[in-house]
């Protein structure tokens, strides 16, 4: 099993993971990052090379999918938070994301385009 992240380890690798996107949840000890991207089929071609790394690794994600947008959290729950297993797979998922729109609030809530009104 992986062990957590050391405080020093998160130090040294969390701040690179934020200027990319990725947001630390303390509550659950997990990174997460939405992506916006410009159709479903877009989306599902990206989910689909992250499930090819994923199953390289071992090491999967906790993601959603609504139309066009993909929010992903990585964790690793044997070991009850982060671990390098999660910022690992978090530097290959940026890999292959190509040119998405990044939500860099977390917070805010969350529009796929299907949602959209028409003007």
């Amino acid at each position: 099993m992986a062990d957590l992240l050391a405080p020093e380890e998160r130090q040294a690798l969390l701040p690179a993971l934020g200027e990319a996107g990725w947001g630390a949840d303390p509550a659950t000890d997990s990174l997460r990052k939405v992506w916006h991207f410009r159709s479903f089929s877009e989306a599902w071609a990206f989910m689909s090379r992250v499930a090819l790394l994923a199953e390289k690794a071992n090491h999967h994600p906790d993601w959603t999918n609504r139309y066009n947008v993909v929010d992903l959290r990585l964790t690793t729950h044997a070991a009850g938070g982060l671990t390098r297993l999660d910022t690992d797979l978090a530097r290959r998922i940026d890999k292959v994301a190509g040119d998405a729109r990044i939500q860099a609030d977390l917070a805010e809530p969350i529009a796929c385009l299907c949602e959209r009104v028409p003007h």
